[in-house]
């Protein structure tokens, strides 16, 4: 397969529109709990970063507020374990101007609606990607730690991590072979997919096409035969849905785009999806009940939007 075989995916439906979130929000965390989406932090107008809290039950097609995260910052990323959800990394805008990465971890009782510290990261990590795999929270890349916050000129770190949970410790991870942010994550087959992103390297800035894989069991990144992905994407969104690999949208280096592919492990190829009804970038996506959703992010003119798309995939 090269990232260039595409094909039509037959669908039930179209993309549909779903209740707005209630502010314009980019690089957000986002995720599932008994039947509801989280959405955390992120970037709002302006890009001013939120410690805000918003939760969406798609039986009433209605958002309402959560607790405030302790901490205010984007670039955040969120994943469930268990039932408590793990909010990670990210950072704020200091007054001269540059960022301020973190190390937090703030873990959300979606019961109660309270908060708790977590373990800090080994690192600071803004814009990285993460996922869960048998009970273990994986962590990759991000903005370098010296990064000022400017993303066309920053450095990316590729510096990995997991948490166990029953250690309550974060331990480190052989590298990813490319140092990249804003890419995503999933987990296919017991192996995991970091996929896209971008950095500043080599005098340039690189949107990647690249998918590496990590083996858990091997404890290292493993070659994954000719697979890419369609299009170069940094700020992509990703998931695994009936052992199907599903991205959206991100920025190919010319513009953010609303494209979308569904890869298939069996044929070997990726299948084009029908295109999102906006073009956006550092968005959430998550599957709730055999639906996709894909939730905010930046717009075609790179500022942040609050529309909710959904789909139905066969």
């Amino acid at each position: 397969m090269t990232s260039s075989q595409s094909h039509p995916l037959q669908m039930e439906q179209q993309w549909s529109q779903k209740a707005p979130m209630p502010i314009v929000r980019s690089h957000f965390g986002s995720a599932v709990w008994n039947g509801r989406i989280y959405v955390f932090g992120g970037g709002g107008e302006g890009f001013k970063s939120l410690n805000r809290v918003d939760i969406y039950d798609p039986v009433a097609n209605q958002w309402f507020p959560g607790r405030p995260m302790p901490t205010t910052r984007s670039g955040v990323v969120a994943v469930t374990l268990g039932d408590m959800i793990y909010v990670m990394g990210g950072g704020f805008k200091k007054p001269d101007g540059a960022f301020n990465f973190l190390t937090t971890v703030e873990i959300y009782d979606p019961k109660s609606d309270t908060w708790e510290k977590g373990q800090d990261l080994l690192m600071r990590h803004d814009a990285p990607a993460s996922t869960v795999l048998n009970q273990k929270i994986y962590l990759f890349g991000g903005h370098h730690p010296a990064a000022r916050g400017g993303p066309l000129t920053d450095p990316a770190t590729n510096f990995s991590e997991v948490f166990d949970a029953e250690l309550k410790a974060w331990d480190a991870l052989m590298p990813m072979p490319t140092p990249r942010f804003s890419l995503a994550a999933v987990t296919l087959g017991g192996k995991i997919l970091a996929m896209g992103g971008g950095a500043f390297r080599d005098g340039v800035f690189r949107n990647y096409d690249l998918v590496e894989a990590y083996d858990p069991v091997g404890q290292a990144w493993i070659k994954q035969g000719d697979l890419s992905l369609p299009w170069p994407s940094a700020g992509l969104g990703g998931c695994v849905m009936h052992e199907r690999v599903y991205v959206f949208g991100g920025n190919n280096g010319e513009r953010i785009h609303s494209f979308g592919a569904c890869y298939d492990p069996k044929e070997r190829r990726w299948a084009e999806l029908p295109p999102m009804q906006e073009p956006r970038a550092a968005m959430g996506v998550v599957v709730l009940e055999g639906i996709l959703f894909v939730l905010g992010g930046r717009g075609a003119d790179n500022v942040p939007v609050n529309t909710v798309e959904a789909l139905s995939p066969v």
